[in-house]
């Protein structure tokens, strides 16, 4: 067998799988691609669910991923992977088959975070926004024009389901809590400025609070929202906007280093195993994914990012059929982009990954504005509200550790820029999760059992 020729079994079937798949061919795979998917759609994009298809925009049958080629694939959606052995090279599935593979593709993504008590998460008028099926659903309620909408997290899905609300005319409260939405995104200094935004289209903002209750009117239906400060709303319809879950309960047992926080492995996209030993045949790819960066001190980054996927998909399939001498790295800086209130924030780098930040351009009053992130003196993130032009400028800057602040005078430079705290709080004062997290080990973490080999 080369490495041009075998059996290659691709798990999950969105964006990352499909991209992995394409680019499979396109390196001149010919053995036997199979792509395991758990819906049953053929691979859709989650982006516009959250944005033009609540807004009536885009249908939401109209969202499919475009096909860059024929990939010439076993397709078996509507299946999940349940298990892995990696001795014997099965991916074991829901149906009871056992796929062989001699390269495999963990592409298994995230899933949204579920409301956590079952019985009040089956109520009529509770929903989450991941799916299809998710934003079919709740397109549904928003056209019936509910009396009230609670969303509960104000990360980056959160504020936008709160943004199209609005723009939909409907009175909506969002409870947060952490002290500001996009705080775990952005920090404290950036999140005052999108708590104003909100707050200024007419958003019930609440933060500092959790939901503690969703409460039915006895026929099945959700009627009534309590909260931690005692406050009692009653609503139609609540989105749940806690973050997301990855996708490795199937790995359990396997030998792979996967949890909670995803499936570790090198910047090539090889597996690590619970020893820390890099795999020969296993890759990963996607929002599943931890990946050592060296912008960022060659500490793991989780993502849930529509570039980093697609990217991290290409460097994997290139790695799985290629030699040693020609393998390359995923160093693609992490970027991501938001519209929501009139605005379009977007993001290169990693925010969080700071201890000062800057407004080195623009007026924050006026909404439009770049705002630069530092860490011990460099530059580790900038963040534009409506000035994306100027990302790819400060992009060098990161990749070349200039220094925090930066020394040079720029267009729209507002005087001497002022160096505040990030203010990044805990993820564990959030509502929803991060959506790039740095998950490197930390000394008083002693979650991990080492294996010795027998003998």
């Amino acid at each position: 067998m080369t490495g041009r020729d075998g059996r290659i079994v691709v798990v999950g079937a969105s964006l990352a799988g499909l991209r992995a798949a394409e680019t499979l061919r396109d390196e001149g795979f010919t053995g036997s691609l199979t792509v395991v998917g758990e819906e049953r759609h053929e691979p859709y994009d989650r982006p516009p669910l959250s944005k033009q298809v609540l807004l009536g925009r885009v249908p939401p049958d109209h969202v499919a991923l475009p096909a860059r080629r024929p990939v010439d694939a076993d397709w078996r959606l509507g299946v999940r992977a349940t298990g892995l052995d990696l001795e014997k090279r099965l991916v074991r599935l829901s149906d009871g088959a056992d796929l062989p593979f001699d390269r495999l593709l963990v592409a298994t993504g995230v899933r949204a975070r579920p409301w956590p008590d079952e019985a009040q998460a089956a109520l009529d008028g509770v929903v989450g926004v991941r799916t299809l099926e998710d934003a079919r659903g709740l397109l549904e309620r928003l056209e019936a024009g509910p009396r009230r909408v609670l969303v509960i997290g104000a990360g980056f899905t959160g504020s936008e389901m709160a943004s199209v609300c609005r723009e939909r005319g409907l009175d909506v409260v969002v409870a947060e809590r952490g002290g500001a939405p996009l705080i775990g995104a952005l920090g404290g200094v950036l999140a005052e400025v999108a708590a104003d935004i909100q707050r200024a289209h007419g958003v019930d903002l609440r933060c500092g609070v959790t939901v503690t209750a969703l409460e039915g009117d006895g026929r099945g239906r959700l009627a009534r929202a309590r909260l931690s400060d005692g406050a009692a709303l009653e609503v139609d319809v609540a989105v749940v906007a806690l973050g997301a879950v990855r996708n490795t309960e199937w790995l359990a047992g396997s030998g792979l280093a996967a949890g909670p926080r995803g499936v570790a492995c090198d910047a090539g996209c090889h597996a690590f195993d619970l020893n820390g030993v890099v795999t020969d045949d296993v890759f990963v790819a996607g929002d599943v994914a931890r990946f050592p960066h060296p912008v960022y001190e060659y500490q793991l980054l989780a993502l849930e990012h529509w570039g980093n996927a697609v990217a991290q998909a290409e460097v994997a399939a290139h790695n799985m059929v290629s030699p040693g001498v020609r393998k390359r790295p995923h160093l693609s800086l992490p970027a991501f982009w938001s519209s929501q209130f009139g605005v379009n924030i977007k993001s290169l780098g990693v925010p969080s990954f700071a201890d000062e930040v800057a407004v080195v351009q623009g007026s924050v009053e006026e909404r439009r504005f770049v705002a630069v992130y530092g860490y011990q003196g460099r530059v580790t993130a900038a963040v534009a509200f409506d000035q994306a032009m100027w990302l790819d400028f400060y992009g060098r800057l990161i990749e070349a550790a200039a220094p925090f602040p930066p020394g040079f005078d720029t267009v729209g430079r507002p005087g001497k820029p002022e160096v505040l705290p990030a203010d990044v709080p805990d993820p564990a004062v959030l509502s929803h999760g991060p959506t790039v997290a740095v998950t490197g080990h930390l000394p008083d973490e002693r979650r991990v059992t080492l294996l010795r080999p027998p003998g």
